[in-house]
């Protein structure tokens, strides 16, 4: 890979990654009602978790999509349900102090399964070896996870910092309340691209 298309590729990454999308929606919120060093593990999850899944469809995921295009609209089913629920919880999330023991942030597991469900992730993903991987070779798609991989959790950490920053400003429960039903709206609102398409 050449030094230009690695520099394309980390752009393309950084933009991809910096965007709003459920990723950073559900980081900015638990940056927001559990602070930054308990929501290391879900941005790890994430960054780990999506450099994983890219790999995996350059090296045949990409292929058996376009063999049995069914399996496209069962994620694309399986994703809309998920991310319903997880907008659900959002808005009834309770702060911390308040929710007791039951109130945790999105384990590094979770996070990284949760990319399999996520539709920007699967866009970035597919449209990363298809514009950078092309032949996908094994070099062309590790070097593309491994490019996305260094870009994206620096990316998706300032989402969890901008989290952390809203937290001192939600001190009462209302503001509380009103901040996690807007990012559960937001979520949802991420999926109307996946509806329309």
């Amino acid at each position: 890979m050449t030094t230009d298309l690695v520099l394309a590729l980390a752009g393309f990454a950084a933009v991809s990654s910096l965007t709003p999308g459920p990723n950073n929606l559900m980081l900015m919120a638990s940056g927001a009602n559990f602070g930054f060093r308990r929501t290391v593990p879900h941005m790890l999850g994430i960054g780990i978790g999506f450099t994983l899944m890219i790999a995996l469809v350059g090296a045949g995921l990409m292929a058996l999509f376009d063999l049995v295009p069914a399996l496209h609209t069962a994620l694309k089913v399986g994703a809309v349900v998920y991310m319903a629920w997880l907008a659900w919880k959002i808005a009834h999330a309770a702060a911390p102090g308040d929710a007791g023991a039951n109130a945790r942030p999105m384990t590094f597991l979770q996070a990284a399964a949760f990319q399999w469900v996520n539709p920007k992730a699967w866009s970035m993903a597919l449209t990363a070896i298809a514009v950078y991987a092309p032949e996908r070779t094994l070099l062309a798609v590790i070097s593309v996870a491994l490019v996305f991989g260094a870009v994206n959790l620096p990316a998706v950490s300032c989402w969890t910092i901008v989290g952390g920053h809203i937290r001192r400003w939600l001190t009462g429960a209302r503001r509380l309340s009103v901040f996690n039903w807007s990012m559960a709206a937001l979520l949802l609102a991420s999926l109307v691209p996946v509806l329309l398409a």
